[in-house]
């Protein structure tokens, strides 16, 4: 049995009827619930998300929530969800915008699992480009978390959605209620404490989602949302690489300086986590992390030798290989390696390499 379309269904439905031919709802939260639409006069998609009737009734959230929306309708970014209109009819206040084709953040995690190294840090700076046109508008996020970054299909392009909601919601504190308003899980400890923000929460926020994207899990895990909170203005963060071992130190490091405590002791600019983001993923000699794992774990210096010319060859780089026959089953190699860049159109063909006494061989 169909389930029956819900009463704010019917309001929106009634209100924009005309202009936009609501079809169902595809969303709903703390923060809005959202309705697949059709606009009428252009023929095509759109989303279209309400603001929560009860904080609708709210004269002065209701204000805030059209005024940050309608900042926010002002930023255009290729990694930002535009928004096309925003309005109030009646008690309804609602902004339409454009329908991305594809998944959030976390649909995708959960789905497929985590992300090759290359690409976890494509989206990430992706991200971080958003945020540093949305910051140089004045225009703090509030809520950065994997449910509010979608991919594109296709293309796998991250666009930030939900900016000057988080604001609005925010302003409970600023009302002064008891309640801190947020997602626990990726709360930076200012939001926590009730201070205020500037885009230095919204790095926090990011440091999470790049611990998340990048280890699979993450950096806090309580059973309650109290906890939670406790935890994000308490608790050091653990180091990246003591849960993904193969992380590069430069991107460990990098987390690890978006998840400090004080502001003052952060990155200080998404511009500067951006450019961190590019290094690394232009740094050279940076194996692959099944690669780079490999060679840590084999402990002895002839171990090393034999593995170093596939090395070579995964990279791309000229080998000159020649084998010698030795006592026993043992090889003797020579090699030599002009170049250790990385090529990018290998990264999807990671091998898994295996040594035994006598042989290497290797599985892709």
């Amino acid at each position: 049995m169909t389930d029956l379309p819900s009463p704010e269904f019917f309001d929106l439905q009634q209100a924009v009827a005309g202009r936009y031919s609501l079809e169902r709802e595809i969303g709903r939260g703390g923060m809005g619930i959202v309705f697949l639409a059709r606009d009428v006069a252009l023929d095509r998609l759109v989303a279209i998300k309400l603001l929560p009737p009860t904080l609708a009734a709210v004269p002065t959230m209701r204000e805030q929530f059209i005024r940050e929306a309608r900042t926010s309708a002002k930023l255009s970014h290729p990694h930002i969800v535009p928004i096309y209109a925003v309005e109030e009819i009646g008690d309804l206040v609602f902004f339409v915008m454009a329908l991305v084709d594809g998944q959030t953040l976390t649909q995708r995690i959960r789905s497929k699992g985590g992300f090759s190294l290359q690409e976890a840090v494509r989206i990430l700076r992706e991200v971080a480009w958003a945020l540093v046109h949305a910051h140089a508008q004045g225009v703090v996020h509030r809520d950065v978390k994997p449910d509010n970054i979608l991919l594109e299909e296709g293309s796998g392009r991250a666009l930030v959605t939900d900016f000057g909601i988080a604001q609005v919601m925010g302003s409970a504190v600023d009302q002064g209620s008891s309640d801190v308003i947020g997602t626990p899980e990726f709360m930076s400890p200012e939001q926590a404490l009730g201070e205020s923000v500037d885009e230095r929460s919204d790095i926090y926020s990011l440091g999470i989602v790049a611990f998340l994207s990048l280890s699979g899990q993450l950096p806090f895990d309580a059973a309650t949302p109290a906890e939670l909170v406790t935890k994000q203005i308490q608790t050091t963060a653990p180091k990246l690489t003591s849960v993904a071992p193969g992380t590069p130190r430069k991107l460990s490091r990098l987390v690890e300086l978006c998840l400090r405590k004080e502001p003052d002791e952060r990155i200080q600019t998404c511009e500067a986590v951006g450019e961190a983001l590019s290094a690394a993923l232009e740094t050279r000699g940076q194996l692959p992390v099944a690669v780079r794992l490999f060679v840590q774990q084999t402990k002895t210096r002839s171990e090393r030798r034999l593995i170093y010319p596939i090395i070579g060859f995964w990279l791309g780089a000229p080998i000159l290989v020649t084998a010698t026959a030795a006592a026993g089953s043992r090889l003797a190699w020579g090699y030599s390696v002009s170049s250790w860049r990385y090529r990018s159109s290998l990264r999807a063909a990671a091998p898994v390499v295996y040594w035994q006494q006598a042989s290497i061989r290797m599985t892709w």
